[in-house]
């Protein structure tokens, strides 16, 4: 089912999965798919290498999750460095998969991919939405990310909500938010979302904090900050300790966006269950 159907007369809960590197690692990811199964996500996404980098494993579990698990699913699709001849065989192939869902985004550049070798095809992720528009009409629904706190590269917050519009404008359904750990970011972006004039759903990405160090790289990635009482109050805590501490955290967290009428809680899993099935037991 289309996401942009499911945000006409639902809040959904979704999940976001990633293809596991390591066979071994598969198991992990099958059993967390099953346990949260019960939570009946209104949709699931699959993440998608830099530069196509897990394309095939991104069109294999999504076809797992979508034929296997009777899930709504969405994939992941990056732009940059990636040919016109590659979207249009995924787009063929999630075609045949009944798969009517597109996260498009930018995507960062393969550390290994030289400068004279880059595919120039698409620059922005506006130009893939674009793209997938005039290829496929309304086949697919669209979704694109937004930055709370600013992407990383953008000049100014105005500049990335300039940059939002106009992967709106060119045709995205709705959007999903980087993870951040303090709601009043989400507010504040929200209030200038809606006066640039973008309508559409804007849907909380949520990422529980259950291991600080690991949280400090996620937020230097992505330009999301980590609220500095929460940081010093976690820092020397034992791992079980910081665990209970960043599911009471994520539980507050949810609990408010959701009061205050979000349009959605986007749980970014890191293909393990367990922080997101406590905060979910929590919340509702």
């Amino acid at each position: 089912m289309k996401i942009s159907e499911i945000l006409k007369s639902k809040r959904p809960v979704s999940f976001e999965f990633f293809p596991p590197k390591k066979q071994e690692s598969e198991h992990v990811l099958f059993n967390t798919i099953k346990e949260l199964r019960k939570y009946n996500p209104y949709f699931v996404s699959v993440t998608y290498g830099a530069g196509g980098s897990t394309a095939d494993k991104t069109l294999e579990w999504t076809k797992c999750m979508k034929q296997d698990y009777d899930y709504s699913v969405m994939m992941h699709l990056t732009c940059v460095g990636v040919g016109i001849d590659t979207i249009d065989d995924i787009i063929a192939k999630l075609t045949e998969l009944k798969v009517d869902n597109i996260l498009a985004l930018r995507g960062d550049m393969p550390a290994e991919m030289s400068e004279g070798n880059i595919c120039r095809d698409f620059g922005f992720a506006g130009d893939l939405v674009k793209y997938i528009k005039l290829k496929a009409g309304e086949k697919f629904s669209i979704g694109v990310a937004g930055y709370p706190e600013k992407h990383p590269e953008a000049k100014s917050m105005a500049d990335d909500i300039e940059n939002l519009k106009r992967k709106i404008d060119e045709g995205a359904d709705f959007v999903i938010t980087q993870l951040f750990f303090d709601n009043f970011h989400y507010y504040h972006y929200m209030d200038k979302v809606r006066a640039a004039g973008i309508d559409v759903p804007v849907i909380a990405g949520i990422m529980p904090i259950i291991n600080i160090s690991q949280a400090v790289k996620f937020t230097q990635m992505c330009g999301a900050s980590i609220p500095k009482p929460l940081l010093a109050k976690m820092e020397n805590m034992s791992a079980e300790d910081q665990f209970k501490t960043g599911i009471e955290f994520a539980s507050k967290q949810c609990g408010g966006l959701w009061a205050s009428g979000v349009d959605g809680l986007h749980f970014y899993t890191l293909n393990k269950y367990g922080a997101t099935e406590q905060i979910l037991n929590n919340v509702f």
